[in-house]
């Protein structure tokens, strides 16, 4: 029994959870927990026992200097809450940390027992994997569970990947079996500039977060951010005219896949987000969803398209 002191009750609680390594491509995923921690002062709580899981030949321990004394840090999994305010106020519960090297059971039913012993009401997982998307383009984001139930409820695809799986995918089938709810959303990054960070990835993930759990996520300066990110590549492909033909390439076959798919559903979402952050309140009543006034300009940050994810 995990026992927990210090943690007040927690309101319609939801885990979210990265982590660094195999399931972090540009460090999106990691990237966008750490920013919720930031914006909301998220306050640690507790921290796995970093000799139970992490081989430290592969995540080595760092030192530092702290008022003159020399200290290490060790690598390992912190939990984190944070409330967010509103007019339904809610809690999440933020985990953050390095892909274990080894016993990935233990390490997901001890993850489990801190949301049972928490009250979680359904676990998000975030992700990112490479792809061949051009950077010009809306960030693909993929949202998937296992639950034929919460796939419908909540408008996400019923996972159907076949192949190697990370701590993501672990993490995820141990809550399917273990009866909590959870979803894995992925963001595709393009292969060709995989280097972190990007900004552009977490600032689509938290779009994605944003609407699935209905909560106002202060942006801060990722907007802007992922602007000079995307500029910065332009940049760089105009120099190279083979990278410049390859990216035209990606955005032809990219345009022509979405075409067929073009409808109301990604503006209606896109103004409902502008309506939230407009007016600091939820999401407009279905009948504003139906028939919306004309939105500005969607960001396109957010999108439902289906990328080959593994969840």
């Amino acid at each position: 029994m995990i026992e927990l002191e210090g943690v007040p009750e927690l309101i319609d609680p939801v885990m979210v959870a990265a982590f660094e390594g195999w399931n972090d491509a540009g460090d999106a995923a990691s990237t966008a927990v750490a920013h919720l921690e930031r914006e909301w002062k998220g306050e640690v709580f507790a921290a796995l026992d970093a000799e139970d899981y992490y081989d430290f030949q592969v995540n080595r321990p760092t030192v530092f200097m702290d008022g003159g004394v020399r200290k290490i840090t060790w690598p390992t999994t912190r939990l984190s809450v944070v409330r967010v305010g509103g007019e339904k106020p809610r809690d999440l519960v933020l985990v953050r940390g390095i892909e274990p090297s080894m016993r990935w059971r233990s390490f997901c039913n001890e993850l489990l027992g801190f949301a049972h012993e928490l009250g979680v009401e359904l676990v998000v997982v975030l992700g990112a994997l490479l792809g061949d998307t051009p950077h010009t383009r809306p960030v693909p984001i993929s949202g998937t569970t296992s639950d034929p139930d919460l796939a419908r409820r909540m408008d996400l695809e019923e996972t159907k990947y076949e192949g190697p799986t990370g701590i993501v995918g672990v993490l995820q089938e141990a809550c399917t079996h273990a009866g909590v709810p959870a979803v894995s959303l992925w963001a595709a990054v393009p292969h060709y500039v995989s280097q972190p960070p990007n900004p552009k990835a977490t600032l689509a993930l938290l779009n994605r977060l944003e609407d699935l759990i209905d909560v106002r996520i202060p942006l801060g300066e990722l907007p802007e951010d992922a602007r000079a990110w995307q500029v910065g590549v332009d940049q760089l492909a105009a120099e190279d005219s083979e990278v410049a033909e390859y990216v035209q390439t990606l955005e032809e076959a990219r345009d022509t896949a979405e075409l067929p798919e073009a409808s109301g559903e990604a503006i209606a979402r896109e103004f409902e987000r502008y309506l939230r952050r407009r007016d600091g309140g939820g999401p407009p009543a279905p009948e504003e969803r139906t028939r919306p006034p004309k939105p500005p300009k969607p960001s396109g940050e957010n999108t439902d398209e289906d990328d080959s994810s593994e969840d």
